[in-house]
Order: structure tokens, then C-alpha cells, then sequence
């Protein structure tokens, strides 16, 4: 359970099944949410493994990793790439067989994304790592989306969209508070290379991006008054909390008085209304 980060996937598990409602305009298969949730825990499992045994020499030396698997040498290094790859192949047979394989397609892409593209390739080059991985995780509304209606509509995009946009003011948050973990070991998060300042910055400007976007569902069409309502207040709110660390940042305010944890915690929460209003508004409209 460890080696599959549940706690990550809980999010992505979470624009996942909404996206079904909206496809489905109502309720969708219950046997095929059932398939579509188990085969993204598999994949998303499998690629949160692998990112461990790549990452393992790293977690060994930051305090917020220190405790995993690979570290604590509860399982080995071989033991663990098994693992992933196992879960990986069976996730997407499970795909291909019980959903559909464009889902399955979708899934794999995700999971090589994640590993190679994020993992292998941007996290310890660029500062802007968690901007283009976070493409991963944009994945679920995509996959959720072809579960229903085995295709891809303009709906799923936009909701890949937001979440591309929330991914770095998200992230950055946090980033800030254990900045000293990931300078330690060399890694380029921007809170290690950038001010305080230009940070919230830049998440100031996600935010907004984020927000308008958010928004385009419902002069498409496929959206209603719900959803409209309650993306307005939640990006709002955001918007609110994202300009007061700004504020706080330009200040000067450092340590625990700059509160970036406020922001972090707000945008599980703010994902998570959101799209239970994408659940909920086709049964309002």
C-alpha cells in the first residue's frame, strides 16, 4: 500500500469518477466506475512504485520521504521494480478488457509520462518539473471521460486543462514549506532557486489561468448553473488565498507567519468541490 502512494491517488481517483457523470449526463455504469477506479489505482499504483525505486538514493536524504519503503529497506530495490512493472502490465490488460482500450492507451501513457518523462527526465533538471509532469495528472479526466463514451470531447479537455493549471499552485505551496529537503538533495523545485515572491508570483498567475478556465464548461454547453456557482465561489476563495500569500511573500514574511500550508490545503479542497459539482450538475440541469 505504501509503495502506491494512496494518499496521491485519492486525488486523482477524484476528477476521475466525476468526469463519468458528466460523459454519462446522469449516472454511468456502476460496475464500469467500479473497473474504471480499480484499473486507475493499479496504474497510477504502479507508477508511484517505480517513481520510489528511481528516486530511492534521494528519499534516503529528505526527511519528508525518509520514512519510505525503500529507505527503511522494508522492501528492496528489486522487489519494488517488480512491483511497478507488475502493476503497470496488469492495469492495462485490466483497462483494455474491462473498459476500453483508448482508456488503456490513456492509463500507460500516463504511467510513462510519470515515470520517464517526469521522473527520469525533468524533476532533477528543471525547475519547471511540476509544471510539464503534472501532464500525468491531468490523465484521469481523460481516462474517465473515454471510460463512458470511449472518445474524447472537448468537456474532458478543458477539465485537463484545469487541473494542468492547478498542478503548480498546488504543488508550489508545499514545495515552499520543505524547500530545504529538495536543495539538499539538488533538486530544482522553483521555491529552491526563486524568491518567496517571484513564487507566489507565479502562482498567483496559475490561479487566475486556472479559474478562467474553469469557467469555459459552461458557455460550451456542457455545464450548468451549479457547476457555474459553485466554480465562482471555490476559484474565488482561491484567488483570495493565492493573493494574500502573494501579499505576504512581497512583505517579507518568512517561516511560519508567510502560511503557505493555507493555500495548499485549500486546493485539495477546492479540486475536490469542484468536481463533485461536476458530478452533480447534469442531475440540475
Amino acid at each position: 500500500m505504501a509503495l502506491t502512494k494512496p494518499r496521491i491517488i485519492e486525488l486523482l481517483l477524484i476528477t476521475t469518477v466525476p468526469v463519468m457523470f458528466l460523459a454519462a449526463q446522469g449516472v454511468p455504469d456502476l460496475w464500469l466506475v467500479l473497473v474504471t477506479t480499480v484499473g486507475g489505482y493499479l496504474s497510477a499504483g504502479g507508477a508511484n512504485a517505480l517513481n520510489m525505486y528511481i528516486d530511492r538514493d534521494i528519499d534516503a536524504l529528505m526527511d519528508r520521504t525518509s520514512q519510505r519503503p525503500l529507505v527503511t529497506g522494508i522492501v528492496s530495490p528489486r522487489e519494488c521494480l517488480a512491483f511497478g512493472i507488475a502493476l503497470g502490465v496488469i492495469s492495462t490488460v485490466w483497462f483494455g478488457l474491462l473498459v476500453n482500450w483508448l482508456s488503456a492507451a490513456l492509463a500507460l501513457g500516463a504511467l510513462l509520462f510519470y515515470v520517464v518523462v517526469y521522473t527520469m527526465l525533468l524533476k532533477r533538471r528543471t525547475s519547471q518539473n511540476i509544471v510539464w509532469g503534472g501532464i500525468a495528472g491531468c490523465m484521469p479526466v481523460l481516462i474517465g471521460w473515454s471510460a463512458v463514451t470511449n472518445s474524447v470531447s472537448w468537456a474532458a479537455v478543458i477539465l485537463f486543462a484545469v487541473i494542468f493549471f492547478w498542478t503548480p499552485p498546488h504543488y508550489w505551496p508545499l514545495s515552499m514549506k520543505v524547500k530545504d529537503d529538495y536543495a539538499r538533495v539538488g533538486v530544482p523545485m522553483l521555491p529552491v532557486i526563486a524568491s518567496n515572491r517571484v513564487v507566489a508570483r507565479q502562482i498567483v498567475a496559475y490561479s487566475w489561468v486556472m479559474v478562467v478556465v474553469s469557467l469555459l464548461l459552461t458557455p460550451l454547453g456542457y455545464t450548468g448553473w451549479f457547476y457555474t456557482v459553485v466554480a465562482v465561489l471555490t476559484g474565488g476563495f482561491w484567488l483570495w488565498e493565492a493573493h494574500g500569500l502573494q501579499n505576504r511573500a512581497k512583505a517579507g514574511v518568512t517561516g511560519g507567519k508567510l502560511k503557505e500550508m493555507r493555500l495548499f490545503h485549500w486546493s485539495i479542497t477546492y479540486v475536490s468541490l469542484l468536481f463533485v459539482a461536476v458530478a452533480v450538475d447534469p442531475f440540475l440541469r
